[in-house]
Formats: C-alpha cells, structure tokens, sequence
C-alpha cells in the first residue's frame, strides 16, 4: 500500500527510548562521548540574576508582544479548518482550495517574521519562541492539507480533531491517533519536575559558564587575533555542547512525554539512539524524529515520486532544513549572517565524508565533534556579529555583554 494513503499510519503505541519502561539499553555512542569530552568542569559559582533571565523574554513586564503574536496564530487554523470543510462540502474546487492553503502557509512564515522585525518590544528570545511555534504550525497544517487531500481522492472520512492535532506531539496528521488508556499521574509529575530541573540547568550554564566566556571572546574576535578565538571557542564549546544535551533531553524526553501523556497520545517516538550514530545521516534522521517522519511523508518521498532522484531529494530536505535554522536565528536576532544556513549544507559534505572513510567508533567519535565544535563556531559568528551590528555604539549594552 503507498505510504502516501489516508489509511498509512505513521504513528503507534511506544515508549520513549529512554522511558524506564522501554526495552532499549544501547548506549554504546555515550562511552565514546566521554571519551571525545575529557574536559574537567569548571565551577562558576552562582551568578544567575532572575532580572537578567526575564529580560530575555520580556523587555517590559506589562506588554508581552510574543505572547500575543502566538495567540493571533488561531486566526490561521481557524482558516485551515474554513477551507477543509468547504472542500468537503463542494463549494469551492481543489485548485480554489490548494491556493487558498498556498496563501494561508506563506503568511504564517510571512507576518511573524515582520512583526518581529518591526516591533523592538520583541526580544530575541521572545522572537525565537514565536517564531517556533509559527513554524510547527506551518508543519502541522501541510500535513493536514495532505492527508485531506488524500481523504477526499478516497472518498474517506473527512478531517476532525484539528486542535487536538496542534497540541499533539507531532508534526504528521492522522484520522485517527493512537491513544494511551489513562493518564499516569506518577509518569506526569516526574516529567514536570524534570522540565523545572534541567531549564533552571541550562540558565545556570547559561550565565554561569558561557557568558563569560562570551564576553571575553569580543576583543580576540575584534582584533582578528586567531589563537586566542580558538582558545576562546575550545572553551565555548563544552558548556554550549551541555546545555545542547540538556535542551535535547528537557524537550525531546521531558516536555514532548508530558504533552503526550496530558493528550493520552500514545505514540511516544520523539527520538531514536542519535548517541550511537556512526554517520551524520543516521544522526540527523533519528535524533527529531517528528521533523524527520514529516520530512519523509510530506518532502522526501513526494519529491521520489515526481521522479527526483535520492542524492537531489535529500539534499533539498537539507536546503528546507537550512532555511528553517537560518529563519529561526536570523530572524529574532534582525541580522541575516547565512552562519545556520551554511552550518547546515555543510553537513552534505561532511555526510559523504564520514561515510566514505570511517567506520564504527572512529565514525561516531567524528558525530560527537561535529556537534561539539560545529555549534560554538556559528554561536560566536552571531554573537560577534550581534555586537557589532546592534551594541558597539551602545556603551550600556556593549558593557553588558
């Protein structure tokens, strides 16, 4: 049966790999990320200011921009779900609705964009937030498109559940999703602790360790000075590969488990062994597997079909992929640098590289230092860019960072 039908399910009742209750237990790709951070921790002592971390969501305390951008995001799906019942109904035809849908999609990636641009009450990360959400939205109502669209070719039943999908988990639309049989209160609470826990971590590595270091890398990177930029991004990419780690935990483990729980969504699949990955491909199809399931429903596999080849197929998800970092980044920070997008199509070559010429330990070893010392390198390019762009000529600011 085509993977493309209505009837193909692509979701099932699962354990998240690192749940207590599933089965898997190999975490070879752990002991060879050791081996690659044999780097004693430093301890800072405790310089998280409250004040510093609500600044960065808020720049005033009684107007919140970004949290407003994301309610107006209804307006959206209310015409996502407008359009599929005239659809349904007849009254207007495919080709009046595919435009609509065409119109709709490029304005959800469109206003958020300049709305953040234009307004300065949005804060980076106010801005990276809505963005995000805008993004999984423009995700999720592709995928609604598309599997309607394959209900009505089937005559089959027509699309229900459209908000319960836009809280769900999951990028991939379905008729029906698989559902757990009651909500495990002792799972939950575990799940919600682990969320406060590891974000106040990442502030506390946030402030306590890499910002300053950031701050003592503005004048090496001012000054072209090349031995004190690697030493800087050496120490800059420990700390920043940390909280990368607990991020992916905190959101992919705890918070993506706690929605589905609240939801009973029953498939629990956010992320495959990414530690064990002896290729860049392997990594990048099992570490989100949400985005990776949309990418093949929705991109690869249509791409494949309309007779495009493998090599240009995957290198187009790679080409969408850049673009949604670089829009994710750029954006919020009102600077277009093309440091995300370039990070990200560098990843074919480096892709061909390590499955040509290593194998087994030496090809995971090569995994874990592409994401150790990759990240840091497009941190400080923005960073440094950043205060160029928007704080050199603010001593108040530049004294700051």
């Amino acid at each position: 049966m085509s993977s493309f039908s209505p009837h193909y399910s692509c979701h099932k009742l699962q354990e998240s790999m690192l749940s207590s209750a599933s089965s898997f237990k190999n975490y070879r790709g752990i002991l060879n990320w050791c081996v690659v951070m044999l780097v004693s921790l430093k301890q800072y002592g405790i310089l998280v200011d409250p004040i510093q971390v609500v600044s960065l969501f808020l720049k005033d305390p009684y107007s919140w921009p970004a949290a407003c951008l994301v309610i107006v995001s209804n307006v959206f799906i209310l015409v996502a779900l407008y359009t599929e019942r005239r659809l349904a109904m007849g009254s207007i035809s495919e080709k009046v609705g595919l435009l609509i849908y065409i119109f709709n999609l490029t304005i959800i990636l469109c206003f958020p964009m300049v709305v953040v641009l234009k307004l300065p009450s949005i804060t980076p990360v106010g801005g990276a937030f809505a963005l995000g959400v805008y993004t999984i939205l423009f995700l999720k109502l592709y995928s609604y498109k598309d599997v309607n669209r394959w209900c009505r070719e089937r005559t089959q039943a027509k699309a229900r559940n459209m908000y319960y999908f836009v809280f769900a988990p999951t990028l991939c639309y379905e008729l029906n999703f698989p559902r757990s049989e009651s909500i495990r209160m002792g799972f939950l609470l575990r799940r919600l602790f682990e969320m406060t826990y590891f974000i106040s971590n990442v502030l506390s590595v946030v402030f306590q360790w890499m910002v300053p270091i950031i701050r003592s890398s503005m004048k090496p990177l001012q000054e072209m000075d090349y031995s004190r930029m690697t030493e800087r991004l050496l120490r800059l990419a420990v700390p920043n590969h940390l909280i990368w780690l607990i991020f992916f935990y905190w959101f992919f483990h705890s918070s993506m488990n706690f929605v589905a729980e609240l939801l009973r969504f029953g498939d629990r699949e956010f992320y495959h062994d990414w530690w064990n990955s002896e290729t860049i491909t392997y990594f990048w199809q099992n570490w989100n597997i949400p985005v990776h399931k949309w990418c093949l429903r929705h991109f690869y596999k249509p791409l494949l079909r309309r007779g495009a080849g493998k090599l240009l197929s995957q290198s187009a998800v790679f080409f969408a992929s850049a673009f949604f970092h670089e829009y994710l980044v750029s954006v919020p920070l009102r600077m277009f640098r093309l440091w995300a997008f370039m990070g990200m199509m560098a990843q074919l070559p480096l892709a061909w590289f390590v499955a040509r010429f290593l194998r087994g330990n030496y090809g995971n070893a090569a995994v874990w230092l592409s994401l150790i010392i990759g990240q840091p390198i497009a941190v400080l390019m923005y960073v440094h860019d950043y205060y160029v762009t928007h704080c050199e000529d603010d001593p108040t600011i530049a004294e700051a960072l």
